[in-house]
Order: structure tokens, then sequence, then C-alpha cells
């Protein structure tokens, strides 16, 4: 496994993976240590300080989401098709996959994905459209929401 780390407007980020995939991408919590990166992570590192920055709307990132239940992959790749500066809602979700009545099973796979950012769960919001449940914390998933429609104008 290697490992590098990430600065960005709404804090720190690791990213995690091998050289075939990326398979996490998550707020830091506490102290960052030095970790041994390779050249996909570099390119994970690059593509999310092109986000932040507003000049990419998309990744590119091969991914492993082996680690997720069919559920949550199901919900993890339903995630990937909802586009930039988009918002659905937890209720759509479940639809969407199938499952009309698994909104709670929806919101708890949406709550550990394991790609933060690239795979985008920051645009699900509660079934009143308002902000919900963001691991980053609510001010963060605001912070991204802005900065994709700041963007698209």
């Amino acid at each position: 496994m290697f490992q590098t780390f990430l600065e960005t407007p709404i804090g720190a980020m690791i990213i995690e993976g091998t050289r075939d995939f990326v398979t996490s991408i998550q707020y830091a919590r506490g102290q960052i240590a030095g970790g041994k990166s390779c050249a996909l992570l570099i390119r994970a590192r690059g593509e999310l300080r092109d986000y932040f920055a507003g000049r990419r709307l998309d990744f590119d990132l091969p991914f492993d989401l082996s680690m997720g239940t069919p559920f949550q992959r199901s919900v993890w790749m339903q995630l990937t098709k909802i586009a930039f500066g988009e918002t659905t809602t937890y209720s759509t979700l479940a639809h969407a996959i199938g499952h009309p009545t698994a909104q709670r099973a929806v919101g708890r796979a949406v709550a550990s994905n394991p790609l933060m950012i690239v795979i985008p769960c920051h645009r699900v919001l509660s079934t009143k459209g308002k902000l919900s449940g963001y691991r980053g914390g609510l001010e963060s998933k605001e912070w991204l929401l802005k900065h994709e429609s700041a963007v698209l104008m």
C-alpha cells in the first residue's frame, strides 16, 4: 500500500492505494505522518488539486471498491453518476439502485464511501433537499457544493 497527503481548502486528505488502484481518499484526522507514494497517487493528488482549483469537473482515476458489500458498491457506483454541480437525495438514490424503501441503508452506504470527493457523496441531500450528514462536516459539504456551483458559472 502507498499513501500521500493533500492540503485542501476544507482540510488535509489522505490518499491511499496500490500502483494500480486508488483505494481510499479520506479526511486526515490528527497528525499526518510521511507515507510512501507511487505514480498513481501522485496523479490522484494532482487531479484533486485541479478539482479544488476549479480546473477539473470529474476524475479519471482507476479505483478499487472491492472492500464494500455488493449493496454498498451499487450505491457508490450510482454516486459516480451525479454530475458536477448537481445534487440528488437518498430517496432518489434508493430508487435508482432498485431498492426504493432502503433509504437508510443507502445513507449508511453513502456514509461509508471510501473515496471522498472522487465518489461525490457530498452531492447527496436529505429527502427535503437540505444538507445532512457528511463525514467531513456540514461546513465542508456546503463548501464543496458552493465550489461546484461557482465553477459552473
